[in-house]
């Protein structure tokens, strides 16, 4: 068990440390601990009053192509499939070598982390890049999912990691994976099903007892745990709350910072340099006005403290932003939940929905206009290049795709919709008419849309935007309905249902612009001493574009241990894993 962090030093006496990382997301802490492995010493500073940032949230999915645990589980070497998928992906919109410096790194950096550290994952073996239909595409391995993690291990440290999305939890704050998800959805057929579930609840019934959650984590809290951890299990420092309102800086390098703890004032000196990793700005409503398109996204799933505060710091340092994109962020399409203590949740439909056989996303004028099926952040791309008339757009479905999928918040099986309705995030209609009255579009649209989505369904082709006919788009459908197309089944004319969905940023891909290892470059394209960058504060090596499951932490994490050997070393040390 960790130390009790009421033991760390006061902040305002550290004085000076080889690097000090700004930010507790995945990047942040990746930085941090490699740099730790490395011999130097660490403190990390973060803005909330919880870390892991946007990450602690997240699924944890990490996207590594060509890395050892595939290897391991009978895939062959991937590296130049990658590069295939990705110059076709990213192409002409934004360069190649950085994307090619994460390909030669992330590997590394996944080996390194599992045997120096112990942070573990494992292969994701069915799980096929977001855009499956171009070349060099992989159908699985690549994602890598977080090992389960006793929250038991960190002791006083485990309140302070932050809490996972309320509604992708059950019981009051039990985690479990998407896979042990689906499988308890069976619990009342299966008995391994049920002898699981039983563990699991008991657990954390167990759990409930001493502790204000459950403590097995899974998914980005996972994460997050390990490698806070490997931090303070080794020395180095984090401190949450730490408020940094100034870089030092000296002939043309950074450093070190300043800023305000508890209502006290602390100046770090940063002999190696500081790390910029405070996960972008998603929630900042000013920069994104500024920076993502319009009707300007008013909601995100992502930490509220990821407002752009350290790419501010960065700018004011000398560094510049790189180039605009499409759209300059990473999107999820969300429902909004007001929760019964009055707090909003902002709710993403990732896959458990959308490309389910049985629904039907239309616009305000009843409408379908993009592929429901396709990855969270096209699908959103779909929503903007309709336009406004699509924010928000309406998923409807009837009442059996509800018990059998669920819908949003909602949990499959649920008996009774009537709180949902009452709450205003259900809208509901006995029929096709009624549902249309219900959601302010007109009726006739809305059913010419649903009789030849119907028709569309029964032929098991989309002839309009080719729903299910991509490996990623049928991997979230479902094959055990029978139909000729498994994201594509009948939209029911009776007892139909529909929820809001909002574009809404999950990240921001826009930031300062970096070298291969991470460090900030000025408008000259000169490196500034002292000053490294990593993860959403960092410009996106793809270009904003969404390689597959995880390609967000991914590229983090490996920035953030590119970052740690420059720090250390003075290069990035590719290949290399001690």
């Amino acid at each position: 068990m960790l130390a009790d962090p009421g033991t760390r030093p006061a902040l305002d006496s550290v004085g000076e440390a080889d690097l000090v990382v700004l930010g507790s997301g995945a990047a942040g802490l990746t930085a941090a601990l490699t740099a730790i492995l490395d011999g130097l010493k660490v403190v990390v500073l973060e803005v909330a009053p919880v870390l892991g940032g946007t990450s602690a949230r997240s699924s944890g999915t990490v996207w590594v192509p060509d890395n050892a645990l595939m290897h391991a589980a009978g895939f062959g070497p991937d590296r130049e499939a990658a590069e295939q998928y990705l110059e076709a992906l990213v192409g002409n919109i934004g360069p190649r070598a950085p994307w090619e410096a994460f390909l030669d790194a992330a590997p590394a950096m996944q080996a390194d982390l599992e045997a120096r550290a112990g942070v573990a994952f494992r292969p994701y073996l069915s799980a096929p890049d977001y855009r499956s239909d171009l070349p060099g595409a992989a159908l699985g391995g690549r994602p890598l999912e977080p090992a389960a993690f006793d929250g038991r291990q960190l002791g006083n440290w485990f309140p302070l990691i932050a809490d996972p999305i309320r509604e992708l939890t059950v019981f009051g704050g039990m985690m479990v994976t998407r896979a042990e998800a689906q499988r308890l959805i069976r619990a009342d057929r299966s008995p391994s099903a049920l002898l699981e579930g039983a563990g699991l609840v008991l657990r954390h019934a167990r759990d409930r007892l001493r502790h204000h959650r459950g403590t097995r984590l899974v998914m980005g809290n996972a994460l997050i745990a390990r490698l806070v951890h490997g931090i303070v299990s080794r020395g180095g420092l984090i401190y949450e709350s730490a408020h940094v309102d100034t870089l030092a800086g000296k002939d043309g390098q950074v450093t070190g910072v300043s800023g305000t703890l508890a209502g006290r004032t602390f100046a770090l000196k940063a002999r190696r340099g500081v790390v910029l990793a405070g996960g972008g700005f998603p929630s900042d409503p000013e920069k994104r006005r500024a920076e993502l398109p319009r009707p300007t996204p008013q909601y995100t799933p992502a930490s509220p403290f990821a407002r752009g505060t350290t790419i501010d710091l960065g700018i004011a340092a000398g560094g510049v932003l790189g180039a605009s994109g499409i759209d300059n962020a990473m999107w999820f399409p969300s429902s909004l939940w007001s929760r019964p203590d009055g707090g909003l949740a902002v709710y993403p439909h990732i896959a458990l929905d959308r490309g389910k056989p049985g629904s039907i996303a239309v616009d305000q004028a009843g409408k379908r206009f993009t592929n429901e099926a396709m990855s969270y952040h096209d699908f959103c791309r779909g929503v903007y290049a309709h336009g406004a008339s699509a924010v928000p757009c309406w998923l409807i479905a009837d009442r059996d795709f509800i018990r059998r999928y669920g819908f949003g918040v909602i949990r499959p099986r649920t008996p009774s919709l009537k709180a949902y309705i009452k709450s205003g995030y259900l809208k509901h209609g006995a029929n096709l008419a009624a549902l249309a009255g219900e959601i302010n579009v007109p009726a006739p649209a809305l059913a010419e849309t649903v009789r030849h989505f119907n028709e569309m369904a029964r032929a098991g082709r989309d002839t309009e935007f080719g729903r299910g006919e991509t490996a990623y788009q049928r991997s979230n459908g479902d094959a055990s309905r029978g139909f000729a197309n498994p994201c594509l089944g009948p939209v029911g004319t009776g007892d139909l249902y529909a929820v809001a969905l909002w574009p809404t940023p999950l990240g921001t891909s826009r930031g300062l612009a970096a070298s291969a290892d991470g460090e900030v470059l000025d408008g000259d394209g000169q490196a500034i001493a002292g000053l490294y960058v990593a993860g959403n504060d960092m410009q996106s090596c793809f270009a904003g574009e969404y390689p597959g499951a995880g390609a967000q932490i991914g590229q983090g994490m490996t920035f953030g241990w590119r970052v740690a050997k420059h720090a250390a070393f003075g290069q990035a040390q590719v290949g290399t894993q001690e």
